[in-house]
């Protein structure tokens, strides 16, 4: 299902309007993470338990996403996007409403079930919407949504709860999701679905395969580091059941006529590699966007604003080269323009190992932008590598497994960072320790120095509790840097895959169909 072929100058109408909605979305998966505490002390439950709120809507999203190209063939595009963006707003306003915590997941469900084709659906429309050689700067409005919101969303949330209250990060979609029906009405144009004749039936069991795989999968990554892994029976059980409704989702698709998701475009290179690509964008772009400001927090004693500050920055350097990169998409090979982005993103994270405790603001949010500066080398040239081969008809179901590669990248980047963080701080910790002790000539100087500034206490607790803090400290920041240069060498370690990809500019895909 195609829109119908615009207007001049409308696609550029139809372009903020999609990439608005597709930012409201995006944005909502991490402005609710600051707002957890205020969320937990205001509806009475714990903190472990407001911790559902972000889970409910990663796992409904994360079913929804995948399928979402099947829906928009099988009703109509405009249509599933009017329906996802009504269900979205709606849900929104019960989630400002939501009376204990209970209500507030439940509608945090129904809010990533319809923002989940909000993402796909939005992407295609533009694709369509504009001719091959003017798709560059179509991606640009869209990866402007898909790269920046990230980023707003916690520095966002953090200023709406500190000078209101947690409800309103959910009200404030209300009137953006009302203009969006309107505008989306007024602008967008599609044949209607029934034209093209009686749908084939429903493929439930695919339906039933993703949502194991998808939603099993989504709730471990969210709550393992939490849990422990595989130390909890629940994880277990979890990836157990993922990894086999994965089998039977790639063999049930593979040998369907009419499948919820196509998996045959992954027997597509270019697309395939770009698919791998998109979700390693993923997984640094939310990874680090979790790292930065944790580092801020944890070691330099920044508010959730301040520390969501160091990040804005590289959002505003990334609207900024987003148009830039779009116009040269057309004269340049996709192949060196990602790979520009490979390079200065993993150098970026590598040069962030040089962090220390007193590293100033500047310094953060400079090394911050120079990593934000290699998100549009990525995100446009991939996005274009995965279209060129696809069929039109194709555009719906390329555009949903493209966006879940990247979003699930992301919770992957996020759940490694995390984990990595927690198991090297505590590798540091016990080896700072080992020096800590009688036996190390240095020790016995350094603590009667430390004591003689603190003027410490007879019995040396003042002094031995600084000490331990210092080591805490020390461990905590080597886990920091640790994790920048694994994230940044795997990031490095991509660039043979362009190898893979056939060479040419964008512009070569296929042309729309309308």
């Amino acid at each position: 299902m195609n829109v119908a072929a615009p207007r001049a100058g409308i696609p550029w109408l139809i372009a903020p309007v999609v990439a608005l909605a597709a930012f409201m979305e995006i944005m909502d998966i991490s402005i609710a993470n600051v707002a957890l505490p205020h969320i937990a002390g205001s509806l009475s439950s714990s903190q472990n338990e407001s911790t559902w709120v972000l889970t409910s809507y990663l796992v409904t999203n994360a079913i929804i996403m995948p399928i979402s190209g099947w829906l928009a063939n099988t009703f109509g595009r405009k249509r599933l996007f009017l329906v996802c963006i009504t269900g979205f707003t709606v849900s929104s306003f019960l989630c400002g409403l939501a009376p204990n915590l209970a209500s507030l997941i439940a509608m945090r469900a129904l809010q990533g079930a319809t923002g989940g084709g909000l993402q796909p659906v939005g992407q295609a429309i533009l694709t369509d919407s504009f001719p091959v050689e003017k798709r560059g700067m179509a991606s640009a409005f869209y990866g402007i949504a898909a790269v920046v919101a990230p980023v707003i969303g916690p520095t966002l949330g953090g200023w709406i709860t500190d000078n209101y209250e947690w409800r309103w990060i959910f009200l404030i979609n209300v009137p953006v999701g009302v203009a969006l029906v309107l505008l989306v009405q007024s602008l967008i144009k599609e044949r209607g679905a029934a034209a093209r004749g009686p749908r084939r039936s429903v493929d439930w069991a695919g339906f039933g395969f993703v949502a194991l795989a998808l939603g099993c999968l989504q709730v471990v990554l969210d709550r393992g580091q939490d849990d422990d892994w595989f130390g909890s029976a629940m994880i277990t059980a979890l990836v157990i059941a993922s990894a086999l409704g994965f089998v039977l989702l790639v063999w049930r698709e593979l040998n369907h006529s009419d499948p919820m998701v196509d998996l045959k475009l992954m027997r597509n290179p270019g697309f395939a590699v770009s698919f791998v690509m998109m979700l390693m964008l993923g997984f640094m772009l939310f990874g680090s966007t979790f790292l930065i400001p944790a580092f801020a927090q944890q070691l330099m004693g920044y508010r959730a604003v301040d520390a969501g500050m160091v990040l804005s920055p590289g959002g505003l350097i990334t609207i900024v080269l987003m148009p830039v990169v779009g116009r040269a998409i057309n004269r340049v090979d996709l192949r060196v323009l990602a790979g520009i982005g490979f390079l200065v993103g993993g150098l970026s994270l590598l040069l962030m190992t040089q962090l220390y405790l007193g590293v100033s603001f500047q310094t953060l949010m400079w090394m911050r932008l120079l990593q934000a500066a290699s998100l549009p080398f990525l995100f446009l040239p991939i996005n274009q590598m995965a279209f060129r081969d696809v069929s039109p008809d194709k555009t719906n179901n390329a555009s949903a497994l493209i966006n879940l590669a990247r979003n699930f990248g992301g919770s992957i980047g996020i759940a490694f960072a995390s984990t990595l963080l927690t198991r090297r701080a505590q590798f540091h910790q016990s080896r700072i320790v080992e020096h800590l002790q009688g036996l190390n000539p240095a020790y016995p100087d350094f603590t009667h120095q430390l004591g003689g500034a603190l003027g410490a206490s007879p019995d040396g607790s003042t002094t031995l509790a600084s000490i331990y803090q210092g080591a805490v400290q020390q461990a905590t920041l080597l886990s920091y840097l640790d994790d920048f240069k694994i994230l940044g060498l795997l990031f490095l370690a991509l660039i043979p895959l362009l190898l893979l990809v056939r060479a040419g500019k964008g512009g070569g895909g296929p042309a729309p169909a309308h």
